[in-house]
């Protein structure tokens, strides 16, 4: 048995893109069904940093009063390098209303996102335990709909405009038969969630490098850091087959600090997960009754935060246009210019911050003689408040304006020094 369900917009995918963009939409009176694959939003070691755009943005959607402090202002960011600091930011001097980014919790944020679409029950609907299996096209190959499988069987959501935010490995992207470039980068990350040491302040993002070896520390609300290092790329058959041993030897070199914690809590391969390094470059993000949006139109690297911020203001800026192409009667080619503008609109803000992530991958890699270049240009830039302001406005600030704090630094949530 088939249900049949029509919304004006079918979103495929419940991360933080499909939700944000959902709850935009419904707040607009735009009728919207999301399909969830998971059943629950409990996601391990998936992009918890928001950058600071971001942040204002959850603000000012009222995302952040519904979080009752479950999440983690950072202050600062540090660099080390071959055991010597080579860079630091500190956050409270940039002179923004949101100058923090924050480690806020997957589960906390996709909850209260679908709290708030809740609270517009005739706009949106949010179907748990979906798995998009086709698309639906009309005789001209226009995207009338999705096909999903749940545990009560098979859905249809008839829709005038379909939304692909499922991720990196997005199914709509391939089922659309939209074109795209995957480009591997030399590495793959190993993450790990470990207990946090007392010897660090929890308000500060730590990158470890030496040689061609580099860690990121990201402090975790409430108590833990997430750690995540770099191996090459297709080599964690490698790595496993030398041992758990080779794994806390790696983090005896990054972060001394954690060696005795990476014993106690790594015990099998299976406490640590594994992120292939890739980005992807989508010429054309929409076709007709069909947009992608998130890291299915661009995927984006760990580094600086990037994919969850962007996801964000993707949906911030689509939902308007959306919500103009239905005033003006919603056919396909006013949704198709709406999408097309959208696109216009997100992609030079997209590659820039891609290309601010590959220029920093490139650093990471570097060793001998290029050690030493990446060491000096660091502490260049660690000399001028303005050259590092700039630099991290590529990636942090694109939409706020230079302004007063909005917002006062948060005490430390431990007691840590």
């Amino acid at each position: 048995m088939t249900t049949e369900l029509t919304a004006q917009v079918c979103v495929v995918g419940g991360g933080p893109a499909g939700l944000t963009l959902a709850v935009e939409l419904a707040k607009r009176s735009v009728s919207v069904v999301v399909l969830e694959q998971s059943g629950h939003f409990d996601r391990s070691f998936r992009g918890e940093s928001v950058s600071p755009d971001s942040v204002w943005l959850l603000d000012r959607l009222g995302v952040l009063d519904r979080l009752d402090g479950a999440y983690q202002q950072m202050h600062r960011m540090e660099i080390v390098d071959s055991g010597s600091r080579v860079l630091g930011a500190d956050f409270t001097r940039f002179p923004y209303p949101h100058p923090y980014p924050v480690e806020m919790p997957q589960p906390a944020l996709l909850s209260a996102l679908a709290g708030l679409g809740e609270e517009h029950p005739d706009h949106f609907t949010l179907v748990r335990r979906a798995t998009a299996t086709a698309l639906v096209r009309g005789a001209d190959g226009t995207v009338t709909g999705v096909r999903a499988r749940t545990p009560d069987g098979e859905i249809t959501v008839h829709t005038r405009l379909t939304v692909a935010a499922d991720g990196r490995f997005s199914k709509v992207r391939e089922m659309s038969g939209l074109a795209y470039t995957k480009i591997p980068l030399e590495r793959d990350v190993v993450w790990l969630k470990l207990p946090f040491p007392k010897e660090w302040d929890d308000r500060t993002y730590r990158i470890r490098i030496r040689g061609d070896q580099h860690g990121l520390f990201i402090p975790t609300h409430p108590d833990s850091v997430r750690v995540g290092f770099n191996i090459p790329k297709g080599g964690l058959k490698e790595l496993r087959a030398k041992g758990l041993t080779a794994l806390y030897e790696r983090l005896d070199l990054l972060a001394p600090e954690l060696s005795d914690a990476v014993r106690s809590e790594i015990r099998a391969w299976s406490d640590t997960s594994m992120l292939d390094i890739f980005t992807a470059v989508v010429p054309q993000w929409s076709a007709p009754g069909l947009v992608l949006m998130g890291d299915s139109a661009h995927t984006l690297t760990p580094i600086l935060g990037q994919g969850v911020n962007h996801a964000i203001i993707d949906a911030v800026t689509l939902a308007p246009l959306v919500q103009r192409a239905f005033a003006e009667g919603g056919s396909v080619a006013a949704l198709g210019r709406a999408t097309q503008e959208f696109q216009r609109s997100r992609e030079e803000s997209v590659s820039k911050s891609r290309a601010l992530q590959l220029r920093q991958e490139r650093l990471f890699a570097l060793h001998g003689i290029g050690g030493t270049f990446r060491r000096t240009l660091y502490r260049v830039v660690d000399r001028s408040q303005s050259l590092k302001q700039r630099v991290l406005a590529g990636a942090y600030f694109q939409l706020q304006k230079p302004g007063p704090h909005a917002v006062r630094p948060q005490e430390r949530t431990t007691s840590h020094v």
